[in-house]
This record gives structure tokens, C-alpha cells and sequence, in this order.
């Protein structure tokens, strides 16, 4: 039997480790795979040929367990974009080599909108050249921004926290009868998913004044005025925005520079809430902070949603599976097939159609004014949340699996 290698990219999420966990079991299930290997630090570690044998490492169910609730990524990962076959064919021919040398008929890349990229720009060239072997995707981000998935693993956990987060700022800032503003940055470029979930506070007790999404054109003076009413009653105001927001001319609030991009060409963004902090205070002169939620955020595995970490675990399962059947150029996804109850199916799409494409915000789920969300957003949201993991724990404290970096 052929081998699986599995290698995980982008940022670290809550979920990752459910969704590698799931790799591992499905390829056990599928009863065509030999042994599972892990790539670290993604495809710049496999063409550093830098392979660990995961089937040695997790060969129990209790080293699996520990493995599916452990945060972050446990194989290191990489934001590195794989060139064209055309401006650089050796790197792929350098991944077929060590691919083949290590007997490998599946790879599973675990990642965002850049990692099925990846798996897209493999998948061809495999196809192509007649490499047998099978390439799929398993979708991994916070930012919930992948087409083709009704939600990304990483979201629900990530969206739990958020929303437990100012659930409990809220009651913070509540404290004294003066004004003030709170302003709390939250991550998505380009999808404001993760700020919206902000709003879920509301549903157990008090969440933010205003939601500031990238969907809606940021109109900083309309912003200001809004603040005003508030402020001469002396009550505290609380803001979620998101770090991507954009004013009516694409230009992001948050923007260091034009020329301040990453690997793949995305600019940098920082600092939306210090400048909103800066502006308040210049209007009003009272007291105001802005708060970054920033890495803190994305592996907060304390407060990880089961229904997370379950449906990761369970696409990861689906990836391999679908691998060992010899699909390709594919990514496994979730359809949802219910609210209420909360139903959903797991199922396969080709890679082309979610590989540099962004999933918005509905804009009919934000109000008409942009400061806040509707009822539909929180009917989506409210499920993926539900169910609490406890964490392997020694000595009060949380046991996770170890790293292999």
C-alpha cells in the first residue's frame, strides 16, 4: 500500500490539530493507506524533506484524542506561495521526487484561501505529467472566508471566543457611569465573519454598541456622530471592528502602507483600533482604549467549540478518504442542511472553485446602516458554537500533544 503525507499551512487555529487528527483516522478507515507521514512547516518543509511518521506517533486512540483537542499546529506551518509551473517547474519536480521517493499515493494540505492554491497548482501539474498520486485540501481559518463550506474549522472556536470575550469587556466597561469608548480590534482582512460573531454576546447578556465589518464602506464621520448621542448620556460604548474595514474607495482604515505586503502580496494591516482610539479622543476627549484581540484569538483551545472540533476532525477524515479512493484536485467541505435542528454533510468540491476566492458577509445580514448584524447572522453563527471540550489536563493545567519542531 501507498503512503499518506499530510502538512498543514497558513495560520494556527484552535481546530487544525482536530482536522489532522481526522487525516489520520480516515486514512486507518480507509484501509488503503500504509503509513501516515507529516510534513513540518508545510510544502517549504517537504521540500526540505523534513517528514515525521505520524502513524508511529499517534498509534493509539488515547494519543489521538490528546491530539484532536491540543490548539495550534502541531506540524508547524508556512506561508509560502508555490510558484507557477512555468516560472519554476523544478520546484515541482523536487515534490515528485521526494513524494515518490517516500512511496506517497496521497497528500492532504491542511489550510486557507493561499493552501488550496496550493493544492490546486499540485493537482494539475500531477494530472498533467501523469504523477499518480492524489492531492486534496482540508479547509482551516478562523476568518470563516472559504467559498464552497458553509463554515471553515478553526471559525466556530474562534467566534466562541470572541463572542465570551466581550461578553465579559462589555460587563467590564459597564462598571462605572461615565463616558467612554472601547474599541476592540478584531482579525479579518477581507471577511468580517469573525467580528460579527461579536454579536453573539447579545444572546446571552449584553454585546458591542457597534459592528464594524469590511462588507460596509466605513464612513469615519458617520462613525463619530454615532458615538455622540451615547457619550452625552455618560454610559460606556463598546465597538468590535474588524482590522480590515475599508473606507468607500477600498482603502483599508488600517493600512501601514501600500508597499508593506507579505508573501502573498497582501498588505499589512495593523493598528485600526489605535487610530479609531486617536480620532474618538480628538472628538470627545474622553476616556478611551482600544483593545487588539490579536493571536489570542485563534487557539484559545479553553473555550474551543465542540461542534469545531467534531466537524474538523470529521473533514480531515473526509479528505483522506477521498484520497484513497484516488479523487483529486479536490477539497472537503461541509453543507448545512439544517438549523434547527443543526445538520450538516460532509462532501467534496473541486479546489479551482475555492483557491483566491473570498466568501463576504452577506450584505442583506448586515443592518442597512453597517453598525451592527441581523438576526439571520446570528441564526448562522449560534450553532457553531455550542459544546464545551475540556482540555487533557495535569496538575491544573493543560496537557497537549508535544511538537515536533
Amino acid at each position: 500500500m501507498k503512503n499518506l503525507l499530510v502538512a498543514q499551512s497558513g495560520g494556527p487555529t484552535t481546530a487544525i490539530n482536530a482536522t489532522l487528527a481526522g487525516v489520520l483516522h480516515g486514512a486507518r478507515q480507509s484501509g488503503k493507506v500504509g503509513t501516515v507521514y507529516g510534513g513540518l512547516h508545510g510544502i517549504q518543509g517537504i521540500l526540505q524533506q523534513k517528514l515525521v511518521n505520524l502513524s508511529a506517533a499517534f498509534a493509539t486512540e488515547e494519543e489521538l484524542q490528546r491530539l484532536k483537542v491540543t490548539p495550534a499546529a502541531i506540524l508547524g506551518s508556512c506561508r509560502y506561495k508555490l510558484p507557477t509551473p512555468q516560472a519554476d517547474e523544478a520546484v515541482y519536480k523536487a515534490i515528485v521526487e521526494i513524494l515518490q521517493a517516500n512511496n506517497i499515493g496521497v497528500f492532504v494540505y491542511i489550510g486557507g484561501n493561499d493552501s488550496m492554491d496550493t493544492v490546486a497548482k499540485l493537482s494539475a501539474y500531477f494530472k498533467q505529467n501523469k504523477v499518480d498520486i492524489a492531492v486534496m485540501g482540508a479547509p482551516k481559518t478562523i476568518d470563516n472566508d472559504l467559498c464552497e463550506t458553509d463554515h471553515t474549522p478553526g471559525f466556530g472556536s474562534a467566534a466562541k471566543y470572541v463572542a465570551f470575550t466581550f461578553a465579559e469587556l462589555v460587563r467590564d466597561c459597564h462598571v462605572y457611569p461615565v463616558a467612554s469608548v472601547t474599541v476592540v480590534e478584531v482579525m479579518g482582512r477581507d471577511a468580517g465573519w469573525l467580528t460579527a460573531s461579536a454579536a453573539l454576546a447579545n444572546v446571552a447578556d449584553k454585546g458591542p454598541d457597534f459592528i464594524c465589518l469590511p462588507e460596509h464602506p466605513f464612513n469615519e464621520e458617520a462613525f463619530l456622530q454615532k458615538l455622540a448621542a451615547p457619550l452625552q448620556q455618560h454610559r460606556p460604548v463598546v465597538v468590535a471592528v474588524s482590522e480590515g474595514i475599508k473606507t468607500a474607495t477600498g482603502a483599508y482604515v488600517g493600512e501601514q502602507s501600500a508597499n508593506a505586503t507579505d508573501a502573498f502580496g497582501h498588505k499589512q494591516l495593523a493598528g485600526v483600533g489605535q487610530y479609531l482610539e486617536k480620532r474618538i479622543k480628538e472628538r470627545y476627549g474622553c476616556k478611551v482604549r482600544s483593545v487588539q484581540l490579536n493571536l489570542m484569538q485563534r487557539c484559545a483551545a479553553h473555550l474551543a467549540s465542540a461542534t469545531d472540533l467534531n466537524e474538523a476532525f470529521e473533514l480531515g477524515s473526509t479528505a483522506a478518504l477521498a484520497g484513497a479512493q484516488g479523487t483529486t484536485g479536490q477539497m472537503a467541505c461541509i453543507q448545512r442542511l439544517s438549523n434547527t435542528p443543526y445538520t450538516v454533510s460532509y462532501q467534496t468540491t473541486p479546489v479551482e472553485k475555492v483557491a483566491n476566492q473570498v466568501k463576504h458577509v452577506p450584505k442583506e445580514w448586515i443592518t442597512p446602516d453597517g453598525s451592527g448584524v441581523t438576526q439571520e447572522m446570528i441564526d448562522y453563527l449560534l450553532p457553531l458554537v455550542q459544546g464545551h471540550v475540556e482540555p487533557v489536563m495535569e496538575n491544573g493545567l493543560p496537557s497537549y500533544a508535544p511538537l515536533f519542531y
